[in-house]
């Protein structure tokens, strides 16, 4: 018996190099790497690019709060941001 691989864009897939580029735009060699360790998944990415984009308030609304894999996508590709306009404000 073979095993069926997942359609293409399943939000479930486990996001590849390709993904990444496509969701977060330009990123660096480090960043990608980074992120694909933490083997997030397709909707994750997508999630955090929201996230990054300022649109978490929406996300928020809907259930999914900033935590795990997609918090720490959103650290590392906002942390070149962070360093030229200093830490973010922390909502209390």
């Amino acid at each position: 018996m073979t095993k069926q691989q997942p359609a293409s864009g399943v939000r479930s897939a486990k996001a590849v190099h390709e993904d990444l580029t496509r969701i977060l735009g330009d990123l660096d060699d480090a960043e990608i790497v980074e992120i694909l360790t933490l083997n997030p998944t397709v909707s994750e990415v997508e999630q955090a690019a929201l996230w990054a984009a300022g649109e978490g308030e929406v996300l928020a609304t809907e259930g999914h709060a900033l935590s795990g894999i997609v918090a720490e996508i959103v650290d590392i590709v906002t942390a070149d941001e962070e360093d030229e306009e200093g830490p973010r404000p922390v909502n209390p």
